[in-house]
C-alpha cells in the first residue's frame, strides 16, 4: 500500500531563502524588522565577534547592521541577491566601520596619554603642550562622570580594563563600553575645537 503526502491547502508558504520576509522589510514592516533580526541576528553577530574579538562591539555593531538595513530597505533589490546575502554586506561595512573607529581611538589614546604626560623634572612646558592639555582637560570634562573615571584610571593611574572593574565595582563589560563611548565622544570633543 502506498501513501501519498498532499499539502493542505491552507498551509502558509514558506520561503526558505527569505523573499517573503525580504520583500515585508523593504515595504516598511516593522514586524519584518524583528524576524529578519531573529532569523540573521545570530549570523550577523557571529560575523561581528569572530572579526573584531569583543562580545560587547559585536553586539553595539550587530544592532548598527540592522537599523542600518531598516533605514536604507529601499536599496534592497532581490534581483540582485538574496536578503541574507545584502545584510552580509552591509555587516562587513559596519565592521570595517567600526575597525577603522578603533584605529582612531587607538591613535587618540596614544595622542592624548603621551600629551597627558609629563616628565619628571620638567620645569618648562612648551606653549603648544600647555595648550593640548588644556583642550584635554576641557574635552575630558565634558564627558560622563563613569566615562571620565575610566578615562582617567586608564591614563593617570595607569589601570587595565579589568583592574578599573575591579576598583570601581563595575562589570568588565560596564568598563568596556564607558572606555569606548567615551574614547569615542573624546575623540569628538578634540576634533571640533
Amino acid at each position: 500500500m502506498t501513501t501519498t503526502r498532499t499539502s493542505s491547502p491552507t498551509a502558509p508558504s514558506v520561503h526558505h531563502d527569505g523573499s517573503d520576509l525580504a520583500a515585508r522589510f523593504a515595504a516598511g514592516d516593522e514586524s519584518a524588522l524583528a524576524e529578519a533580526y531573529r532569523t540573521w541576528g545570530v549570523m550577523v553577530q557571529g560575523m561581528c565577534r569572530r572579526t573584531l574579538g569583543d562580545v560587547h562591539e559585536a553586539e553595539d555593531v550587530t544592532q548598527t547592521v540592522f537599523l542600518a538595513a531598516w533605514r536604507g530597505r529601499a536599496g534592497f533589490r532581490p534581483e540582485r541577491g538574496a536578503f541574507s546575502a545584502w545584510l552580509v554586506g552591509i555587516t562587513r561595512r559596519k565592521i570595517a566601520d567600526a575597525l577603522e573607529a578603533r584605529s582612531r581611538r587607538a591613535t587618540l589614546v596614544a595622542t592624548a596619554g603621551s600629551l597627558l604626560a609629563v616628565s619628571e623634572g620638567q620645569t618648562g612646558a612648551d606653549p603648544q603642550s600647555v595648550l593640548d592639555r588644556v583642550l584635554i582637560s576641557q574635552s575630558l570634562a565634558e564627558l560622563s562622570v563613569q566615562q571620565r573615571t575610566v578615562i582617567e584610571l586608564a591614563f593617570f593611574e595607569d589601570l587595565t580594563q579589568t583592574q578599573i572593574a575591579q576598583v570601581t565595582g563595575w562589570p568588565l563589560g560596564t568598563v568596556k563600553s564607558h572606555a569606548r563611548r567615551g574614547l569615542r565622544r573624546l575623540g569628538d570633543c578634540l576634533s571640533h575645537r
